[in-house]
């Protein structure tokens, strides 16, 4: 491909402008930072965080990210506050205005309105001495040296900065809040990461079938039990107690090892001393110890009691590999 050198040039270099500027970004934190953080942590209010244009866009991620991490936060574009949605603002809220230039029309009018509602402003910019940054109460400095764009116009290294710094400010709230791996749970309880967090063995195995044989139980028993519950295995009990088990791979091996399976039972087949893992354990730590074993399945027990089977597919089946 004759481009293909030219295209992977522009975008190392894209690549390499965009890092310059978040490393520089450590060397803006200061006072305005800190004390931003300080006042949020100790405020009662929530965190409305506004802007316009792409600025606008990166307030509604760092939104996000404030809500997931534990701090209430609420979006509302500049544009749309001047025109009613002003009321978004009640009165122990802190609002954090983001803005490259500090001084657009909207900025511009929107500032003055959130200064004589009482409620302390937030200001986000690259250039401090800005009409946003000589009105706010805080300042979060994220001036950039220029954008990734030749021709210094499109915003690229600016909203990156602004990204990073909002990144900063939610991560320390989540520190100092002591915000937890269960709190995260508490905020993510759907989707891949919550399962993560939340769902246990017993979640599992109580959807599953439940096979199980006894030790004497004979060989056409076993298979058809494994067959039907559709776990690849099968635990032997004695006494009610699990003493074995019998996987697919032991059925496959048996009919290597003998000519004729007749009279065969369980105990002759099975592998002793299986692996188990607690019903109340996280699943995955159930995936962990499957990967750790190089297994497919694990006997589930409250105690001493068998409860069920949990088999690699479920974990697959919830998203949680």
């Amino acid at each position: 491909m004759e481009n293909s050198k030219a295209i992977l040039d522009i975008a190392k270099k894209t690549i390499g402008l965009q890092s310059e500027s978040i490393n520089h970004l450590a060397t803006k934190l200061d006072k305005g930072f800190s004390g931003a953080v300080d006042y949020i942590i100790k405020s009662n209010g929530r965190v409305i965080v506004s802007g316009i244009g792409k600025s606008a866009i990166i307030a509604s991620k760092i939104v996000a990210t404030l809500n997931s991490t534990g701090t209430p936060a609420i979006f509302m574009h500049a544009g749309d506050a001047i025109h009613g949605d002003l009321g978004t603002i009640q009165g122990e809220d802190i609002v954090i205005c983001i803005s490259k230039s500090g001084g657009t029309p909207e900025i511009k009018m929107l500032v003055p309105l959130i200064k004589r509602g009482g409620n302390k402003l937030i200001g986000m910019t690259a250039n401090p001495d800005s009409f946003l940054g000589q009105h706010a109460d805080y300042v979060i400095n994220t001036f950039v040296e220029k954008e990734a764009c030749p021709n210094n116009l499109a915003p690229t290294t600016s909203t990156t900065a602004q990204l990073v710094m909002g990144d900063a400010l939610a991560i320390c709230l989540l520190e100092l809040k002591g915000f937890s791996s269960k709190d995260f749970a508490k905020y993510h309880p759907g989707g891949a990461l919550g399962k993560r967090l939340y769902l246990r063995v017993s979640d599992i195995v109580s959807t599953n079938q439940k096979p199980q044989v006894e030790v004497d139980s004979d060989i056409k028993k076993v298979i058809v039990e494994i067959s039907e519950k559709m776990l690849g295995a099968t635990p032997v009990l004695e006494n009610g107690k699990i003493v074995g088990v019998v996987t697919d791979g032991d059925i496959r091996r048996m009919l290597n090892k003998y000519d004729s399976i007749n009279g065969l039972t369980a105990k002759d087949i099975m592998t002793s001393n299986p692996k188990t893992i607690g019903t109340d354990v996280l699943a995955i730590k159930a995936l962990e110890l499957m990967q750790d074993k190089g297994i497919s399945q694990l006997l589930a027990v409250n105690g001493d009691t068998y409860e069920g089977v949990v088999h690699l597919h479920n974990l697959i089946n919830e998203g949680i590999i």
